[in-house]
């Protein structure tokens, strides 16, 4: 995939009128919190009003969000109507959405389909997967594919077909495989940039505005591991 720009380590994958698509890396805040770091959000916002010479406020609407630990695909909205029709096609599940994993113990399935009901513990930021429903749970589908075997780890390609909080981790930690580096979900070591081997690899979806059908890719972050998948 080309990589439109990199500036102040902003790695723009796509851009036009509508939307702009970035290659989010481990550590960065999609949007701000209460720890007052700087968000994505705001760095995305700095490069346009630079590239184009923008007076006053710029305009940018945040779509979606990944986990703090984890890097890819994150699209913003450069204007209302881009906005709203692109919350509509992720509510409505219009968009395909692929992640590659790293885990320690490879799945005992080479491919699965995985449904579970998670429920979110708000005190510590986890989620729970139960094989049944369980009051205040929701459900949870992804398949995945085993797409490379390493020496101490297996990397898997993932397809989301519904978005709750912590999917994929709380998924594959439930069959025995959680994420390298997720300590919070069974990883016996965090990695050394505190993140997670974990990246939204690819979006598929059609243009709100142009009616286009765009297939963005999102390379991996630089590392051994990655480097080997």
């Amino acid at each position: 995939m080309k990589i439109l720009s990199d500036k102040n380590n902003l790695q723009v994958l796509h851009e036009d009128n509508h939307l702009i698509v970035v290659n989010k890396r481990v550590g960065d805040l999609v949007q701000g919190d209460k720890t007052g770091d700087k968000p994505l959000s705001d760095i995305v916002k700095e490069y346009i009003k630079e590239k184009y010479n923008k007076p006053g406020e710029v305009f940018l609407g945040v779509i979606h969000r990944l986990d703090r630990p984890t890097s890819g695909i994150v699209a913003f909205a450069r204007t209302s109507k881009a906005l709203s029709r692109m919350n509509e096609l992720f509510s409505n599940r219009e968009t395909k959405k692929t992640y590659w994993a790293v885990v320690k113990n490879k799945p005992s399935k080479s491919c699965d389909e995985l449904v579970h009901f998670l429920k979110r513990n708000e005190k510590n930021n986890t989620s729970k997967a139960h094989v049944k429903e369980v009051p205040e749970s929701k459900l949870a589908r992804l398949d995945y594919t085993v797409i490379k075997e390493l020496q101490n780890y297996a990397a898997l390609e993932i397809n989301l077909y519904t978005g709750r909080h912590h999917q994929i981790r709380a998924q594959l930690s439930a069959i025995g495989s959680p994420i390298k580096g997720d300590l919070k979900y069974g990883a016996d070591r965090s990695n050394p940039d505190g993140g997670i081997h974990l990246h939204a690899r690819k979006l598929s979806f059609v243009h709100p505005v142009t009616k286009e059908n765009l297939t963005i890719v999102a390379p991996t972050p630089e590392d051994p591991i990655w480097n080997a998948v």
